[in-house]
């Protein structure tokens, strides 16, 4: 391998760790145009260089997530009461995603709904707002139904979840801090689900390709991860210690940033 090229992995996957501790996101979309640029480069064809860039990035929050985790629960701030709920709903659209529509669909019209919701979201969160006093997250049921919109989502945009997840529990009332703590542990079993389907999805339409497992390129995979584990905690750490009100503008701004690219990407491409 270049070592240009590994070394802009290492690079990328500290600043991916970084974002993922700070505003509980898995990274996922950050990576893939990233990816979708370098993987060509390390000899992975053209033409699969999107799906294995999605899956890639996805499979590298299964690490980043759990380093987050692990520092936010010492701060005492996921809700794993909503945690238990929603994982059902992941795991069924996370799989229903990543290993059956993946592969087959185009996903230019839903990248441009979506990227319109998330900068509907990012505009309400950036703007001063007195909390709804008695709202509170709907039943069991609808949470769980939100899981599984929420994961099957984001196993076709390669995204953590976050970016649905965040604004869902902020309207429900919930401090940002445990939204973003526990948007990061939702990542984790979304990353498991989409990567697991990744795998058997790519490899009943790909068979073996070298450096691939289904659509998952594993070098790049390692390498990101390497750094991201390290970066991720200082991230979370950092989480506890900004203004709230900073840390929700914090992350409407990321959240544009992401929209645009998801409706300019899905734009350039149609």
């Amino acid at each position: 391998m270049d070592p240009i090229l590994v070394i802009s992995l290492l690079v990328l996957g500290a600043g991916i760790g970084l974002a993922a501790g700070l505003l509980g996101i898995g990274g996922g979309m950050i990576l893939v145009p990233f990816l979708t640029f370098l993987l060509p480069l390390f000899g992975v064809p053209q033409e699969l260089a999107v799906h294995a860039s999605i899956a890639t990035a996805m499979a590298t929050i299964l690490f980043t997530s759990l380093s987050s985790v692990r520092a936010h629960h010492k701060h005492g701030a996921i809700r794993w009461d909503v945690v238990k709920v929603m994982v059902p709903g992941l795991l069924v659209g996370g799989l229903v995603s990543g290993g059956a529509i993946f592969a087959l669909i185009n996903s230019t019209a839903l990248a441009i709904v979506f990227g319109v919701f998330v900068l509907y979201s990012a505009s309400k969160m950036a703007r001063k707002s007195t909390p709804v006093q008695g709202r509170s997250l709907p039943a069991p049921f609808w949470i769980a139904a939100m899981g599984a919109l929420i994961g099957f989502v984001s196993g076709l945009l390669g995204a953590g979840g976050a970016f649905l997840s965040v604004p869902f529990m902020l309207r429900g009332n919930v401090p940002v801090r445990q939204a973003v703590a526990t948007s990061a542990a939702l990542g984790f079993f979304i990353a498991l689900a989409n990567s697991v389907g990744y795998i058997w999805s790519g490899q009943a339409s790909l068979g073996n390709h070298p450096g691939m497992i289904g659509f998952i390129y594993w070098p790049a995979l390692l390498i990101v991860s390497a750094t991201s584990i390290c970066t991720a905690p200082l991230g979370a750490s950092l989480a506890h210690k900004i203004d709230q009100a900073t840390l929700k503008r914090i992350f409407a701004g990321m959240l544009t940033v992401l929209a645009i690219y998801m409706i300019t990407q899905a734009i350039t491409q149609a």
